[in-house]
């Protein structure tokens, strides 16, 4: 039996009150992990102490900041093939996929070791004669970040190191599906030698975990990214108080496909924005715009490359798409190809549920004719479902792709520099691709969306000082 994995609170590892366990979905006779699950009292604890270590964090020289997030940078990246393995086992991401993910995480905490030595500030002078004015930027104060399944070591990553970096200190709740990942990335932070608090790993459920950090008047900022409903309750409860509040949510990013694009290169943005990790990506291309003159080829090849992806084990050589994270994601993505079918949506291929060699939570891509208005054309799936929806024209698929609720990502394949000019002005999303999958970022430079899908300051690069620093004015007379 492998060890129970615990909490990390207040620089010492800790039981909690019940017990949860992991599978992977890949082969649901493996148990990945079993985990400590808190409870609010113990959230409370890991608060408190977080906030205990508040001052003394935020008074550390930038120094020992990079020495920290350098040595945690380092060893996820001399780690990343087992982290990667962890993270196959754990999510079902495909081996290459998951290593690359714990490549990210580690090039996360790098970058961020830099921005600590890069703290900036402004001297100007004032109106009045013989005044000074200093801008300077410090610590937020106790941050809780609550992250989601699907990208168990990058998403975590980006939150917690620039907390971390601009002398913040943190409660981190993982999702429940991933807590073997969550613990191999606190295992990590707790030997980088931070002071005692400043870094706390809680895991457990959102109602007694996630709102503790939510309606705790000493958490004085959240970041949170998962689904709209949820975030959506988080910026009532969290705003009620005057907490900050950062959220990264839903999507249903639009790829639009124009008369002169290359085709091929069109195939792989739409094959790989909307099927690989399983679709399971907030910036997966669910919505494929494509205009008249290039719709029919377009759709039957696409049909041909749906079929033709590999859906097996994430370990095992060869799969380009592995399992579903769970039977309640599994659950929902059918009931949205049923859904389309009963809608009178055109069903092209795939959408079914699949056996392999190990019992897994495995499913065909899916991918229909959609019109604008069908559910399946306009809800997000968070699944490996795909519809394509025909334009007359570039200004009906600039129209059609900004026809969202949402607004995270938005692509273009088209060889026409007119129009893909005008399209990165025009869409209404926080991140635009042009001839690029919509899925697949940089990790020194922002992430975020406009609309339902984001909420606050960006995330990652240098954007991300506006949520984790606040901004002080100081005046001198120099008498």
């Amino acid at each position: 039996m492998q060890p129970t994995l615990k909490h990390f609170i207040n620089g010492r590892w800790e039981t909690g009150v019940t017990l949860g366990v992991s599978e992977n979905p890949s082969d649901l006779s493996e148990v990945v992990a079993e985990f400590a699950r808190a409870d609010a009292a113990q959230a409370e604890t890991a608060i408190r102490a977080a906030a205990d270590a508040r001052d003394s964090w935020a008074d550390s020289a930038p120094q020992r900041r990079f020495d920290v997030l350098d040595t945690i940078g380092s060893e996820i990246l001399a780690r990343r093939d087992e982290l990667g393995r962890l993270l196959a086992r754990e999510e079902g991401k495909t081996l290459p996929e998951a290593v690359a993910e714990a490549t990210r995480a580690g090039q996360i905490f790098k970058f961020f070791a830099g921005e600590a030595l890069r703290q900036t500030g402004e001297r100007v002078p004032s109106v009045r004669p013989g005044v000074e004015v200093d801008i300077t930027r410090e610590p937020v104060g106790v941050v809780g970040l609550i992250a989601p399944w699907n990208f168990p070591l990058a998403i975590p990553a980006w939150k917690i190191a620039p907390a971390l970096a601009h002398g913040n200190t943190v409660v981190f709740k993982p999702a429940e599906l991933v807590p073997a990942c969550a613990h191999a990335l606190a295992e990590i932070i707790s030997r980088a030698g931070l002071p005692a608090g400043a870094f706390n790993l809680v895991m457990g459920s959102g109602r007694s975990v996630g709102q503790t950090l939510v309606d705790h008047p000493l958490v004085d900022a959240i970041s949170f990214t998962g689904s709209t409903s949820v975030g959506e309750g988080i910026l009532k409860a969290a705003t009620a108080r005057r907490a900050k509040v950062q959220l990264e949510m839903g999507g249903k990013n639009p790829l639009v496909v124009l008369d002169d694009a290359d085709l091929g290169r069109a195939l792989d943005c739409a094959v790989q924005g909307a099927f690989y990790s399983t679709g399971q990506r907030c910036t997966a291309s669910s919505r494929i715009i494509v205009t008249a003159g290039l719709h029919g080829r377009f759709v039957q090849a696409l049909r041909e490359r749906t079929q033709a992806l590999v859906v097996d084990h994430a370990l095992k050589r060869g799969s380009e798409i592995g399992p579903v994270a769970s039977e309640a994601q599994l659950a929902q993505n059918l009931s949205y190809v049923e859904l389309g079918r009963r809608e009178g949506a055109e069903w092209l291929t795939g959408g079914e549920r699949l056996q392999r060699d190990t019992r897994g939570h495995y499913m065909s891509p899916a991918l229909f004719l959609a019109e604008p208005q069908h559910r399946l054309a306009r809800e997000e799936i968070f699944g490996p479902v795909a519809c394509v929806i025909r334009a007359a024209d570039y200004d009906e698929a600039l129209a059609l792709a900004n026809d969202t609720p949402y607004g995270l990502c938005a692509g273009i394949c088209t060889a026409s520099l007119k129009h893909a000019t005008h399209f990165k002005r025009h869409a209404q999303a926080g991140m635009v691709m042009v001839n690029l999958p919509t899925a697949g970022v940089d990790y020194h430079v922002p992430f975020g969306g406009r609309k339902a899908s984001s909420h606050g300051p960006r995330e990652q690069g240098r954007h991300a000082a506006e949520f984790y620093t606040t901004v002080k004015t100081a005046y001198t007379h120099a008498s």
